[in-house]
């Protein structure tokens, strides 16, 4: 089998399309819905926790599904885990549509948690099954790239689509027009990876010594560990691993607080659903757009120094936007925050990948993301605290700054340079 972006050019396109879709169907939910959850979906002011539960909500959910999605795409496929997180996205827009309380929203928000543990997943595992592992930084980042500028255009769409045809309607139009178009894609177009992931597996066992990259994989640890051996080596058992699933958790807290109560903040100020939309779109656009480079630059540099310095800059963006006025201010701090998240989020993923075999790579990436995506849910949990205790928003950000520094500081000591040509193993 051919390896390589070049040789698999036209499925790695259809990954980068399908995630493309899967970041569509979360950015449908991250401007209007907290912006109007008092006005149209009876949240009443002040009530932080209530604001958060949607958020809280789809982290647990989507944890649980990267969890499951990872061990379930080697047994039945990765094509075949697609296709059902599509499916299961279907009812997501008619709830939005008909909701009459919070209750509906949480209730989709939990769909699109399951949606999104089990598409994004796969769309990354996929890609990295038919690619080289010299060009895993450039995989993931695209990936990354893709999905969220999936985010930042459906926040910007939905933003006009809400105050042209009413919140209801723009946005069940919108969503079921790309859930539709994604399903149908995954059915028709989306070729089954797993094939290139045995092969790859066969090719390690049998001449460990002919590679040219040698990965500083975990020590005793079986061909085909249990799921209790996976989620122990990945948690706990591996210091690096360690490292990099607790800053995976700890930057959720941002993308919680971006989505929770950037938009309510700023509704609060007197912006509008449009230009709520494009500040958050900043944010979304700096993070998509810069990881093109910043995976592929961590190909060529190492993933450590990226990742932690990344950690420290994105929490010196939440930092600086309750700071000063103005929508200069607030774009400017989005996208502080965003190009430090562009740093950290692809290569976190590609160092996991890095030290992880080929027999088990699904797993380590699903229990990674299974840790990373809690973070929404803890995050949401820790920042609706603060925002209450507080008594503002602006306890929030303070939060998760503090919680990014500490974070950082915990990678660096911890974690290692795992790129196998810049750190073989002996």
């Amino acid at each position: 089998m051919d390896y390589g972006i070049r040789a698999n050019l036209a499925q790695v396109l259809q990954q980068l399309l399908q995630v493309l879709l899967v970041g569509m169907t979360i950015g449908m939910m991250r401007t209007v819905v907290p912006a109007l959850a008092e006005s149209e979906f009876g949240v009443p002011r002040g009530s932080f926790m209530l604001l958060a539960a949607f958020v809280i909500a789809f982290g647990f959910v989507k944890g649980v599904m990267n969890f499951i999605a990872g061990r379930l795409a080697e047994r039945i496929g990765r094509r075949q885990v697609l296709l059902i997180g599509w499916l299961v996205a279907l009812p997501i827009p008619l709830l939005v549509y008909f909701a009459t309380s919070w209750n509906w929203i949480v209730a989709a928000t939990v769909l699109l948690g399951v949606n999104q543990g089990l598409t994004w997943s796969m769309t990354q595992t996929a890609a990295l099954d038919i690619t080289r592992a010299d060009q895993r930084g450039l995989v993931i980042g695209l990936n990354e790239f893709s999905g969220y500028v999936g985010v930042a255009i459906a926040g910007v769409v939905t933003g006009y689509a809400a105050s042209l045809l009413g919140p209801r309607a723009g946005l069940l139009w919108f969503g079921a027009a790309v859930i539709g178009m994604a399903t149908l894609l995954a059915w028709m177009a989306v070729v089954e990876t797993l094939p290139w992931a045995h092969a790859e597996g066969k090719r390690h066992a049998h001449a460990p010594t002919a590679q040219a990259l040698r990965p500083r994989y975990p020590a005793n640890v079986s061909e085909r560990p249990t799921t209790a051996e996976m989620f122990a080596l990945m948690s706990w058992r591996d210091r690096r691993m360690a490292a990099l699933c607790q800053a995976g958790l700890v930057e959720k807290f941002v993308d919680a607080l971006v989505w929770a109560f950037w938009p309510v903040y700023l509704h609060q100020q007197g912006v509008s659903l449009p230009g709520i939309g494009w500040i958050v779109g900043i944010y979304g656009f700096t993070w998509g757009g810069a990881q093109f480079f910043t995976g592929r630059l961590s190909d060529r540099v190492g993933r450590h120094h990226l990742n932690a310095w990344g950690m420290w800059l994105c929490g010196a963006g939440v930092a600086l936007l309750p700071l000063g006025h103005g929508s200069a201010w607030w774009g400017a701090s989005a996208a502080i925050a965003g190009l430090g998240m562009a740093m950290l989020y692809p290569n976190l993923s590609a160092a996991v990948a890095d030290i992880a075999r080929p027999s088990w790579r699904a797993s380590a990436i699903g229990i990674y993301r299974f840790w990373r995506d809690l973070g929404y849910g803890i995050g949401a949990l820790g920042l609706g605290a603060a925002a209450a205790l507080g008594g503002r928003l602006e306890s929030a950000f303070w939060f998760v700054a503090v919680a990014m520094l500490l974070s950082g500081a915990v990678l660096y000591r911890w974690g290692e340079e795992t790129h196998p040509r810049l750190n073989p193993a002996l």
